[in-house]
């Protein structure tokens, strides 16, 4: 997925270490937005911890195929969206994602997300897409909604968000669900994450 036309003058774009500096920047800039639901803003302190994501993730790509896109809007990043990992035996994978404030409620999180599920199904064959959402984050929560996601069930208190445990909604889509969508439901291209 190394480069995918979103329409609207967006696209995503395979992450390199050279973007490590914008993606500092992005982070940096949102701190106080970001932080309310993502728990590595505070351990991004520089563009070296930006790096060292960025190396995780090129050794993620190259053991599982796994990635991490820019989510770019007239050439500026916007945010980031990624497979946590694939695993090839299961077809399946996670999915993950965060905007910019500046960048929610137009709809780019919608197009990201269905422009990476049809790269999961028609592209890597996969059967299965998850993702996770806490509870309390609406806006995400409704991303994945729009997107087809079905909520499996909520797991209580999977992770540590700075000074509390947060429960998540846990979403999942099948390949059959996503091409039934396809012919069924015409897309909608609004969000706000």
């Amino acid at each position: 997925m190394e480069y995918t036309d979103l329409g609207n003058g967006a696209h995503l774009e395979l992450l390199q270490p050279q973007h490590a500096p914008e993606i500092f920047a992005l982070i940096d800039a949102n701190r106080t937005h970001l932080r309310e639901w993502l728990p590595f803003v505070d351990g991004t302190q520089s563009v070296e911890d930006t790096k060292r994501f960025r190396e995780a993730g090129a050794q993620r790509f190259k053991r599982d195929g796994s990635f991490d896109s820019g989510i770019f809007q007239a050439g500026t990043l916007a945010g980031v969206i990624g497979l946590h990992w694939i695993h090839a035996g299961n077809r399946s994978t996670s999915l993950g994602y965060w905007l910019g404030a500046d960048f929610t409620g137009r709809g780019l999180m919608t197009r990201s997300v269905n422009a990476v599920l049809a790269h999961c199904f028609e592209e890597l064959n996969l059967n299965r897409v998850s993702s996770a959402a806490a509870l309390g984050n609406a806006k995400s929560n409704a991303v994945l909604t729009r997107c087809g996601f079905r909520l499996e069930g909520i797991s209580r208190e999977p992770e540590w968000l700075y000074d509390h445990f947060v429960d998540h909604n846990l979403y999942g889509i099948l390949q059959r669900d996503w091409r039934a969508l396809e012919m069924t439901v015409t897309r909608d291209d609004s969000d706000s994450r």
